[in-house]
């Protein structure tokens, strides 16, 4: 569970950021995906469902399925920044439903929900009795002006289980030091529910003592320039990313608010040597040395995740070689569609202009031939 005076600097710290919590509501963990197990172990039985975002992190599922719980998909749209269907939402909640898991700011999409979405969000919840999973190991990473608002702070009738740790924002993710936050303002959470909460912890050994004594230092001195650096470093790699691989062939991207990642659509149709995203990102590491994570791996194909968080000269040097690597494989000719009755339906030749330009994510130049 954690020590006393660590749990009270996590309740300290969350409480100053909008979330009234104390002590005896947070439990520390061997990191986020720890959290995650317990709170999914400790809401669903085997035979229920959980509800999970789509595209979303794989894990959710992966710590669903090792205890017999089901996971269903509600999606995402990228034509609204990433925000929840809600009618999807709505639509993906049975009778088996035990809770819906929110990931904001989110991976892989970099999206970041407003206040007003999050309210309604909320309000099906509670329509349905479901309790709320808040994925928030990227809270306050946020950037291109938008403003963090946690599901805890948020709810007033909705209980919350918000996960978290001091992996992403404090950039230290091997120090493995998680924690949740049961915020439940209504009173539905019984005592029994948090005594089941505490034993789940109880099957492994937790967070390093050495850090949950370091931790009180580290949530209340950090320097709020440390995290304006970062926010501002990730805000101008995700607005260079944007930019140059808008005026690729064949690619769009999708701009990000918050997190680490950038979600970027493959016109797929347009690069005939590929089957996929998937075959697409391989070769695109094959040939040139970059690798994106093909969002099948999210549930999610015909996109890929770039992260953002890398130098600016890698920036500049990945997105000359995608670039190099569309032109190369870009089909300029479309194949024209047939109308109900087998004649072609003439539209312009798929065209775009081009400058030679210069960015990614773990770049290997080594690997690159000169």
């Amino acid at each position: 569970m954690g020590s006393v005076e660590a749990r009270q600097a996590v309740a300290d710290y969350s409480s100053a950021m909008g979330v009234p919590v104390t002590a005896q509501d947070v439990i520390l963990t061997s990191g986020c995906s720890q959290s995650l197990e317990i709170v999914i172990s400790l809401l669903a039985n085997p035979g229920q469902n959980i509800l999970i975002p789509r595209p979303g992190f794989p894990l959710y599922t992966t710590l669903a399925k090792s205890i017999g719980v089901e996971t269903k998909y509600y999606e995402l749209q990228p034509e609204t920044e990433w925000s929840v269907d809600l009618e999807s939402l709505s639509n993906s909640i049975d009778e088996k439903t035990a809770a819906v898991i929110f990931n904001n700011p989110s991976n892989p999409c970099g999206g970041n929900f407003t206040l007003e979405h999050m309210r309604d969000i909320i309000d099906i919840c509670y329509a349905n009795k479901i309790p709320i999973v808040a994925d928030e190991v990227y809270e306050h990473v946020v950037y291109n002006g938008a403003r963090y608002n946690s599901f805890a702070e948020v709810s007033k009738t909705v209980p919350v289980f918000a996960v978290s740790s001091i992996s992403k924002r404090f950039l230290v993710p091997g120090w493995r030091l998680g924690w949740v936050l049961v915020h439940d303002r209504m009173g539905a959470i019984t005592h029994e529910t948090r005594q089941s909460l505490i034993a789940l912890t109880q099957r492994t050994l937790g967070p390093s003592s050495l850090l949950q004594g370091a931790l009180p230092v580290i949530l209340k001195n950090a320097p709020q320039s440390t995290f304006d650096h970062t926010n501002r470093l990730l805000e101008e790699n995700a607005k260079t990313f944007c930019e140059l691989l808008s005026q690729m062939p064949g690619l769009t991207p999708i701009k990000p608010s918050g997190a680490m990642y950038l979600m970027v659509k493959i016109d797929v149709e347009c690069f005939p040597d590929f089957e996929s995203d998937v075959t697409f990102t391989e070769r695109l590491m094959m040939e040139e040395s970059v690798f994106c994570l093909p969002a099948s791996c999210f549930s999610y194909p015909g996109y890929f995740r770039i992260v953002l968080s890398v130098p600016r000269d890698k920036v500049e040097e990945s997105c000359e070689r995608i670039s190099q690597f569309c032109h190369r494989h870009y089909l300029h000719e479309v194949p024209t569609p047939l109308n109900q009755d087998g004649n072609p339906i003439t539209y312009p030749t798929k065209t775009k202009s081009f400058n030679r330009i210069s960015s990614s994510i773990y770049l290997m130049t080594d690997q690159k031939e000169q």
